[in-house]
């Protein structure tokens, strides 16, 4: 399912305007992205999951096609983790 597949669903369900229910859908993900990337903070939306924001620690890697070493610096990436009642309606 594409994110315009979402937005005619709930134009469907709702009855609403396409152009309204377009700008909420982006507006609502733009503010998980603002979350997470420039506040480092989690986003918790009960009974569906968290999008929390994850650390990996600097590590050194193997280029093998030129036989050296690379530093991969720290980084911050984002994960979902899905509510426990997401995953057992999945079941």
């Amino acid at each position: 399912m594409t994110k315009a597949d979402i937005i005619n669903k709930i134009v469907e369900d709702t009855g609403l305007a396409k152009k309204d229910v377009t700008a909420t859908v982006e507006a609502f993900m733009e503010e998980i992205r603002k979350s997470l990337a420039t506040n480092k903070e989690d986003v918790f939306l009960r009974g569906f999951g968290s999008f929390i924001v994850k650390h990996r620690a600097q590590k050194t890697a193997r280029n093998i096609s030129k036989n050296t070493t690379i530093v991969i610096d720290a980084h911050d990436y984002p994960g979902f983790k899905p509510a426990k009642s997401f995953i057992a309606k999945m079941k």
